[in-house]
């Protein structure tokens, strides 16, 4: 543990890629492979369970260092992280356990769980009694699920690549679906001549990159290199159909169980050997689609009724074909793995399984045309994807683009404010907007990103300035700063008080030109969900 705490805060001192992978190098070369393996699950961002509600966790922190609970709260509110408090606040033990990684997590942190509290807490206490302020801040990040540190699973993947002498791509391909942090899963991840294979296992996702605002699209080259799609907002999965078995993961690599049974059942029928590519959507009785928000509807549920069933029936999309007669098939051009995948979708002929819909158009002038009508599809604009280009693990620039239409905005009020975490841990930078709905100011949407360091300083200094009245964490402010507000999208809902849920929303710039009764009204909202074509929200 001590080692991987030194391993923290090497990668936290730096910004610099190359020190970053020296130093994951290094710890991996020197440690055991269980404990390589532990280090690998939470650098890709993964967690465990939380063990402790984090209420208790802040009793016995304020007990352990003899202070009141209201000091404790006060700290905390300051530092922004639980973590960070408690191995600030308790008194460092003048003695270190050296264990393993591994038996810390094995021995002293999963099994908290299943505890009683007087129990947990006796084992909380031994716990800070053998680790010093640096080892306890991680362990205390371990335990509630907070560990983060500046690594992208990228960045991992380089390293595990630079130690073992592994391609990068076996690597991430080695690392998707469901990796178990344990020695032989290590071992085998590392190893240049492993050639086991789970049926299970998905491709590393391709992404796109986004067409910057400021780019013409005449940068791209000849439109005729390329085919458009509609960009729709549904949830990117591969279906794997081997050994006569079907899985669907998504692209944050969670198996999706019982939760697309019609897509489940249809993926009977693809041959096995095959993995496809897609997007899930819902869609109506017409075959339109519908927004996101209906197919939230049916995430997160064990099993799904037949009422949902019937009315927020799926389809999936499929843009790309990736296995064919269990035949690895990435590297082909993807007008060819195109053409396989409409040869193959004839012969299914199911509904629930379709091929993405090709926007034809003979240059970039009709293509910009149909993507400034998206929101009338209920898209959010165009995929472009050369037609020579392989499928990539991750973003690599020039394959595939994302041509997204502009956001929708609306100039809002600042009416609430919050302390952020982290680096943000000292300043009010989480932020609720509000509308006007007649005389009054009504929230619509929270907002923390969009400002420069500059302007969230002028603002922190505002909050400080002008509170009216404190909520626990939430200060109330005088309605003086106005917001452009953008989001994605918007629609009616029955779980917001104001009757309105914004899709992404985020600070689009400050309006200092305008005054608080400037601001858009609840009326403007409205008005702008019905220029959508998009059913209401029944939640």
């Amino acid at each position: 543990m001590i080692r991987f705490a030194n391993l923290y805060k090497q990668l936290d001192a730096t910004t610099k890629t190359n020190q970053k992978v020296a130093a994951l190098v290094d710890y991996f070369s020197l440690v055991d492979a269980a404990d390589a393996a532990w280090a690998t699950y939470f650098l890709a961002g993964n967690r465990l369970s939380r063990l402790i509600p984090t209420r208790l966790l802040r009793q016995w922190a304020a007990e352990a260092a003899g202070i009141p609970d209201w000091l404790f709260e006060e700290s905390y509110h300051s530092v922004g992280d639980l973590a960070e408090t408690i191995s600030l606040v308790v008194p460092p033990s003048q003695s270190q356990s050296d264990r393993s990684l591994t038996d810390w997590i094995n021995t002293e942190l999963s099994p908290l769980g299943q505890l009683p509290p007087q129990d947990q807490q006796q084992r909380i206490l031994e716990i800070w009694s053998k680790t010093n302020t640096e080892t306890r801040f991680v362990v205390m990040k371990l335990m509630t699920g907070g560990f983060r540190v500046g690594v992208s699973k990228g960045l991992l993947i380089r390293a595990l690549a630079k130690h073992s002498g592994v391609s990068p791509d076996v690597i991430a391909h080695r690392m998707m679906g469901q990796w178990e942090p344990n020695r032989e899963s290590f071992e085998a991840l590392v190893n240049p001549d492993e050639t086991g294979w789970e049926a299970s296992k998905p491709y590393p996702f391709c992404l796109a990159n986004p067409i910057p605002a400021d780019k013409n699209i005449n940068h791209l080259g000849d439109s005729n290199r390329y085919i458009a799609e509609w960009k729709w907002d549904g949830i990117r999965c591969q279906i794997i159909r081997r050994e006569s078995q079907v899985f669907l993961w998504s692209r944050g690599d969670m198996l999706m169980e019982n939760t697309w049974p019609e897509i489940e059942a249809a993926a009977e029928k693809i041959p096995n050997g095959t993995v496809l590519d897609g997007e899930i959507l819902a869609t109506n009785s017409e075959g339109s689609v519908l927004p996101f928000d209906q197919l939230q509807r049916r995430i997160g549920r064990k099993r799904v009724g037949k009422k949902l069933l019937h009315e927020v029936p799926v389809v999936f999309h499929a843009f790309d074909l990736l296995e064919l007669n269990s035949e690895d098939i990435r590297q082909l051009p993807f007008h060819s793995r195109r053409e396989r995948l409409e040869v193959l979708f004839e012969r299914l002929n199911d509904t629930n399984l379709k091929t993405t819909e090709v926007v034809q158009a003979n240059q970039w002038q009709d293509l910009t045309e149909k993507r400034s009508r998206s929101r009338e599809n209920l898209a959010e604009g165009l995929m472009l994807k050369r037609l020579d280009s392989p499928y990539s693990v991750g973003r690599v620039q020039g394959h595939w683009w994302k041509w997204k239409v502009a956001a929708e905005t609306i100039d809002a009020v600042l009416i609430y404010a919050q302390k952020g975490h982290g680096q943000r841990a000292n300043l009010f930078t989480d932020y609720t907007f509000a509308v006007w709905d007649g005389d009054a100011l009504v929230p619509f949407a929270k907002a923390y990103s969009g400002l420069t360091r500059q302007e969230i300083q002028q603002v922190d200094r505002f909050v400080r300035q002008n509170t009216n009245d404190t909520f626990g964490p939430v200060r109330s402010v005088t309605p003086q700063l106005v917001m452009e507000i953008a989001f994605e999208g918007i629609r009616k809902s029955k779980r917001h008080k104001c009757g309105v849920a914004t899709r992404f929303p985020r600070i689009s710039r400050w309006r200092h030109d305008k005054q608080p009764a400037d601001a858009n009204t609840l009326s403007d909202l409205h008005r702008l969900i019905e220029s959508y074509r998009e059913p209401s929200s029944d939640q």
